[in-house]
């Protein structure tokens, strides 16, 4: 049908004119770099289009496509240049206008048509004649008189500028008046609007305009266009306010103005050679004609006031409109309102001010330079605000602002070079030439350094003054400074060689860089410093050394970690190049630096510990091994006090710097630091890393002083302080504090090993009449803990004192019976559990081992772990196999339990894995011995008395499920003892089967059926059925239960239990 037929018609042609414009995109914009080689194609294409639209067979969808073939050759080649090969004759008005009116403007899809439309409009407005005399329509329909459509097209024209002007001008503040930036279409209205009457103050004529301008400008004041939150509304109200002061003040050029004669850049060339002749020519500012007095308008100043606002605006493009705006109106100012103008844009540079503002001042100096409405006069104030410039930089969180000030700074440095004689800038050559190096070569942005190079390449083009111009741009020249490392590393060095930029450079260097947010900077800038070192020792000596070590006792980080860098770099420096060194007078200041970064920054504490012991033995011996008690004394003080600092790391470094001291330093000190240290190894929740590192230096003090056994407590380890140095670091060994981090107090735990070996190494080799014989049973304990980690470091710590020649350690408990354990030819793995166990497991044979073995294996046993558990549960089940038939080994095995669960009583860390090790025990029936001598003498073993009351006395009042669950296990396991024990064990679980916690309940009514069906001794076989319901029944409530549990009470023979009253007195 013919609907379908066109509907089909339709959609086949937008499917080929879409694939037909993607294709003529992709080619047109292989030129959007070179438009212009379209130039010579560009008439062919629009006459070829044009036809297509000018035929009236034509379908609207091939029109549109048309209109959008010649708006991406417009967007390509420019509007500017592409409108103007559009046929602009009488005939083509009409037919134009036509067309733009059959438009609709909310069609979103045509936008190309209208905008094209307008463009070919803007053209034909351009012909010669009074348009009323062309419109065709004046009277299309009969008896309605329409007003010209062609009035409301073009205000330009002299016809149109005196019929529409001001209705048109009325219109649009009415508009801007109405609209609303805060809608899309208000937004739109109000750019529009904006624009128009920017192209109009722009292009009309100043008579014409002066009478509507101060109407204008009070709509805009009245619609706070600065206001508003979109930058480009921003933008536009700039520069209306711009054209409007424009108009307000009459066009003429400025005679006071600065002019530089000659712009040949073979002249100014020339003038370097030619010493005191200067070719180019200059006007005199003071004999020149005087200016026509006339009166400024009162508007001016508010127009001078917005743009000085719009300087600081927070978008660049506001403030490079507002920029110009202030060197155009203020070319038509006299000389006094001005310099008014210049020193309001200087005060754009307080130090109140932010980034915006330095900018915003930096493109109007540039402005103002470059059309010579900057006046020599005024550049002893300019020239130290734009040095600051160029080296601004604001610290905001985690990075820096000022890029764009230093950037346009640069551009003030360039426009000037092209502004002014000479002559005028002699005096500031130096200054200027050395920022603008320091800025090529080390400022952090790319695009800043070429920015400083350019506007150096310039200067030194234009002025020919800069010192050593040509060199230093032939090392530093635009593309050179792209490289970071390169600048710092090898352009510094070649341009610190001239005289006149090195001591800039550094101090640069100094008081910018190493104090730089960027770590990467901070470290370039102290490898620069150590290269530029040799262009100036002395100075680096005398000078940079002493305000670097004042920096380092600062209170920025950054600078302080620059600093100590800094001094490292230039030390090393001096020395490679054989000059003197200075000798720090004040020590105290050094004493100061490595105390603030021994206690604040972790990364750099064991160097400054390390730097410490080499400061004291330089400088506080006044013989070899005497010290110098006043700054002893000074010294072990300051870190005896700051020991009870509530800073962690406070704490740790000073604790760490203590164990550093050399022997002289701790000589007669010995006694008063143990104690200190020793009081901040007590065990506590907090400050983990303190008494980690509070235990390392015990134990390094402590060898660092030595061992004599008959000697003084203050100056040596002897026989009256070893026991107290042996007891604490073996305390630390039983620091199992958690946290949030988990155990952290292993950290402890293996700073206590590693210093019990340096200890113990030292004293067996001078006085072992004076070892600790306990340490080895500890270290037995740690080798059979469940954290592979810290246990294999343990045994390590074990098998090196174990197996040691030089000093062989003595007195050690068993060591036939160790070496044959651990062979010294054989390599243990002790990270792997499948290797350590069964190796630990065997110390339970040996007496003064078995205790502190089992206790850490029960901790294993009870684990979480699964290859902990099952390698630990697996060794210990083959001890106890082995020992089953002998009944002492047995009963001591059973002793020591007994005694590691009345010793831990409470204590959750081994109380919870212990009852779980019991269970696994008991299930396996490792104590039927005592079960089988029990029935023999008709006696009750006093293990399971004993267990019995242990387990009675760890669960009471307990809430912890996971003990208790345990408790109940190893209670079923009890049951296996007979008599009277085991109708005691049976009042436990009842008691338990009415426990507060449902969970438990039900457990403990699993585990009683369990065990029912274990033992069938346990209850007559006639009543098992009715126990065994009863026991299934658990979604009871308590009351409910109580009442079962009486009845289990009397199946199994065993006394109901009671509820006690409470007693109120």
């Amino acid at each position: 049908t013919a609907p379908n037929y066109v509907y089909d018609l339709k959609f086949g042609l937008s499917l080929l004119s879409e694939n037909y414009l993607c294709f003529a995109a992709v080619i047109m914009d292989r030129y959007q770099e070179q438009p212009h080689l379209l130039d010579s194609h560009l008439e062919w294409m629009l006459n070829m289009l044009l036809k297509l639209i000018r035929d009236e067979k034509s379908p609207p969808l091939l029109v549109h496509l048309g209109f959008k073939f010649l708006y991406i050759i417009s967007k390509v080649r420019g509007y500017k240049t592409f409108m103007q090969l559009f046929p602009h004759e009488v005939a083509d008005m009409q037919p134009v206008l036509d067309l733009l009116c059959r438009q609709d403007p909310k069609d979103t899809e045509t936008w190309e048509t209208r905008y094209m439309l307008l463009l070919w409009l803007s053209m034909t407005c351009l012909i010669p004649f009074d348009l009323s005399r062309l419109d065709g329509h004046l009277n299309s329909e009969p008896g309605l008189n329409r007003e010209p459509i062609m009035d409301l097209v073009s205000a330009p024209k002299l016809d149109v500028k005196q019929k529409r002007l001001g209705d048109f001008l009325d219109w649009t503040l009415t508009t801007i008046s109405q609209a609303s930036d805060l809608t899309m279409e208000g937004t739109v209205t109000l750019d529009g609007a904006l624009q128009s009457l920017a192209q109009l103050f722009k292009h009309g004529k100043r008579e014409d305009f002066l009478q509507y301008a101060p109407t204008v400008l009070q709509c805009l004041d009245q619609k706070k266009i600065a206001e508003s939150s979109l930058a480009m509304l921003r933008k536009l109200g700039v520069k209306v306010v711009q054209r409007l002061g424009l108009t307000f003040l009459k066009p003429r050029l400025a005679k006071w103005r600065y002019q530089r004669g000659s712009r040949s850049l073979a002249v100014n060339l020339a003038q370097s050679t030619a010493a005191g002749k200067v070719l180019d020519a200059k006007p005199e500012l003071e004999s020149g004609s005087r200016e026509e007095d006339y009166d400024i308008p009162e508007e001016v100043e508010n127009v001078i006031e917005q743009l000085l606002g719009g300087l600081k605006d927070k978008e660049t493009i506001v403030r490079w409109s507002a920029a110009k705006g202030i060197g155009r109106v203020t070319g038509r100012l006299p000389k006094e309102l001005a310099d008014e103008v210049v020193g309001s844009v200087l005060d754009c540079f307080s130090f109140q001010e932010t980034d915006n503002a330095w900018h915003g001042g930096c493109l109007a100096l540039a402005e103002l330079g470059r059309r010579g409405l900057l006046l020599p006069s005024r550049l002893s104030d300019v020239v130290p605000v734009i040095l600051k410039a160029l080296t601004y930089d604001e610290k905001r969180g985690a990075c820096s602002l000022g890029s764009n000030v230093r950037d346009a700074a640069c551009y003030v440095c360039w426009a000037f070079a092209r502004a002014y004689d000479p002559s005028e800038l002699k005096p500031y050559v130096n200054q200027i030439a050395s920022a603008l190096v320091i800025t090529a070569i080390f400022d952090r942005n790319v695009t800043c350094r070429k920015a400083a190079s350019a506007a150096f390449q310039e200067n030194v083009g234009r002025q020919g003054t800069f010192p050593h111009g040509i060199d230093i741009l032939t090392a530093a020249d635009y593309f050179a400074v792209g490289n970071l490392n390169n600048c710092y590393l090898t352009i510094s060095v070649y341009i610190a060689g001239f005289e006149e930029y090195t001591k800039p450079m550094i101090d640069h260097l100094v008081s910018r860089k190493i104090n730089h947010w960027d770590g990467v900077i901070r470290d370039l800038a102290t490898k620069a410093l150590h290269n530029l070192t040799p262009q100036a020792p002395d100075y680096m000596a005398k000078t940079v050394v002493p305000q670097l070590l004042s920096m380092a006792t600062g209170m920025d980080l950054h600078g302080r970690h620059g600093a100590i860098l800094a001094c490292a770099e230039i030390t090393h420096a001096l020395y490679k190049v054989g000059a003197e060194i200075p000798v720090i007078s004040k020590a105290e200041v050094l004493i100061e630096l490595l105390f603030n970064h021994c206690v604040w920054i972790c990364s750099l504490q064991e160097a400054a510990v390390s730097a410490l012991a080499a400061l004291c033995e330089e400088y506080y011996q006044l013989q070899p091994g005497v010290a110098d008690t006043h700054m002893q004394e000074q010294l072990v003080s300051q870190y005896l006090a700051a020991l009870r600092s509530p800073e962690v790391l406070t704490r740790c470094g000073c604790a760490l710097a203590l164990g550093s001291l050399p022997r002289f330093m701790i000589h007669s000190k010995l006694q008063q630091v143990v104690a200190h240290v020793h009081t901040h190894t007590y065990i506590d929740k907090s400050f983990a890393e303190a008494r980690r590192d509070a235990a390392t230096a015990m134990a390094r003090v402590c060898v660092t002083a030595g061992v004599c056994a008959q000697g003084s407590p203050d100056s040596a380890v002897c026989e009256k302080n070893v026991t107290a140095v042996y007891e604490a670091l073996l305390d630390c060994m039983n620091d199992y504090i958690t946290d949030s981090r988990g155990d952290v107090g292993a950290w402890v735990r293996a700073a206590a090993m590693t210093g019990l070996l340096d200890l113990t190494l030292q004293v067996a080799g001078s006085a072992p009449e004076l070892l600790c014989q306990r340490m080895m049973c500890c270290l037995a304990q740690q080798a059979a803990e469940k954290i592979d980690r810290y246990r294999a470091h343990a045994g390590s710590v074990f098998l090196q004192l174990l197996h040691s020649t030089q000093p062989v350690v003595p007195h050690i408990p068993h060591r036939e019976e160790l070496l044959s354990i651990f062979p010294p030819a054989e390599s243990l793995n002790w990270n792997a559990a499948s290797q350590a166990f069964p190796h630990v497991s065997q110390l339970l044979r040996l007496p003064v081992y078995q205790y502190h073995t089992l206790l850490g294996l029960a901790v294993s046993v009870g684990g979480l772990t699964e290859t902990t558990v099952r390698y630990s549960s697996h060794s210990l089940f083959e001890h106890l196999k082995g020992i089953q038939q002998d009944s002492a080994a047995l009963l001591q095995f059973g002793d020591t339990l007994l005694r590691i669960f009345r010793d831990n009583l409470h204590n959750d860390r081994v109380s919870v894995p212990f009852l779980k090790m019991l269970d696994q025990i008991l299930a396996n029936s490792c104590f039927e011995l005592f079960v089988s001598q029990e029935n023999h003498q008709d006696l009750f073993h006093p293990f399971c008395v004993e267990l019995l009351s242990l387990c009675k006395e760890e669960i009471k009042k307990s809430k912890d499920i996971q003990k208790l669950r345990s408790c109940v296990a190893v209670y079923c396991g009890l049951i296996l003892f007979q008599g009277d024990v085991r109708k005691k064990i049976l009042v436990q679980l009842m008691m338990l089967l009415c426990h507060p916690f449902p969970v438990i309940r039900k457990a403990t009514a699993s585990q009683v059926y369990e065990m029912l069906l274990t033992y069938d001794d346990v209850i007559d076989a006639a009543v098992l059925d009715d126990v065994m319901t009863v026991l299934s029944d658990t979604n009871c409530d308590l009351t409910t239960v109580r009442s079962h549990r009486n009845q289990l009470c009397d199946w199994l023979g065993v006394p109901r239990p009671t509820v006690l009253a409470k007693v109120i007195q």
